[in-house]
């Protein structure tokens, strides 16, 4: 699970900073303002695959999939990537967790 998860991580850093580079040309947002909110949830994206494995690591990971939703008020197109990386973040929890529990029966039975 933890792979997979990771993996929708990393590829939501690269979302934020492409949204970042889009948010630029709002007038009413500064550079600054910008960089530091993109900052924050791309460190975010990189500091929870390795919080993945800890308890509360999912829920944070919930938390980020909101936040890309609600970036959307800033940038529209982050309503769908937003949503589809939720989606993706779904699948990589619910099938991770399978293979995790398909991997630990095939260990327990040749064990």
């Amino acid at each position: 699970m933890r792979t997979l998860c990771a993996s929708t991580l990393i590829g939501e850093f690269f979302e934020i900073g492409f949204a970042g580079l889009v948010a630029l040309k709002e007038p009413d947002l500064s550079a600054g303002t910008v960089w530091t909110v993109c900052g924050v949830a791309m460190a975010l994206c990189v500091l929870l695959c390795g919080m993945l494995g800890r308890r509360g690591g999912l829920a944070v990971g919930w938390v980020l999939q909101a936040g890309l939703i609600v970036s959307g008020f800033v940038v529209p197109v982050m309503f769908f990537l937003g949503v589809v990386f939720a989606a993706l973040w779904w699948a990589a929890v619910h099938y991770g967790r399978k293979v995790d529990e398909a991997k630990a029966a095939r260990a327990a039975q040749t064990a």
